[in-house]
């Protein structure tokens, strides 16, 4: 296919291990909503995640957010564009910290495969309606840092949704 071909190409010139983490191990190279494929892709992580010391979770995400800050420059280097639609690292981080925040959240009383659900529909639909800020800095940060930070925002603004329509369903059921 052209799209492996074009993966073989890139990975010749970028390097493996780069292409490996932007495209979070080639569900990137999806033809049809690579963000969203890598987004479901990270969830059996954000799931292994939810049942780890907080500290080692937290550590993992944290490591994972640098590496794709490394692997993101890297291609956006070789490739020539800002945020190529192969770069899929960015919601992979989006999805799990948003898994995180959301299960800090709820206190580890709500279902975890609820939580992946909340945390894959809240994070998708902020990265890809992109409200402000996530548009601006969007469009406004460029580089590695800029692919990854505008899903750190959509993680967070979908982790503020959801905690907040909880937080009035409470109230109105008092």
């Amino acid at each position: 296919s052209c799209r492996g071909s074009k993966a073989m190409n890139i990975s010749t010139e970028a390097g493996r291990l780069p292409v490996l983490v932007a495209t979070f191990f080639g569900a990137g190279l999806s033809p049809v909503a690579p963000g969203t494929v890598g987004s479901l892709a990270a969830l059996p992580l954000a799931f292994a995640l939810l049942h780890m010391d907080i500290v080692v979770a937290t550590s993992i995400v944290v490591g994972l957010y640098f590496l794709g800050l490394w692997s993101a420059n890297h291609l956006e280097k070789v490739l020539g564009q800002h945020d190529a639609q192969m770069i899929v690292i960015d919601e992979a981080v989006g999805v799990c910290v948003s898994a995180l925040l959301l299960s800090w959240w709820f206190l580890g009383v709500a279902d975890p495969y609820l939580l992946l659900l909340l945390s894959f529909l809240s994070f998708r639909l902020f990265d890809v309606l992109k409200p402000w800020p996530i548009g601006w800095i969007d469009r406004a940060v460029g580089g590695g840092f800029g692919v990854m930070i505008d899903d750190l925002v959509a993680a967070l603004m979908g982790v503020l949704a959801v905690a907040g329509s909880y937080f009035i369903l409470l109230l109105s059921s008092i």
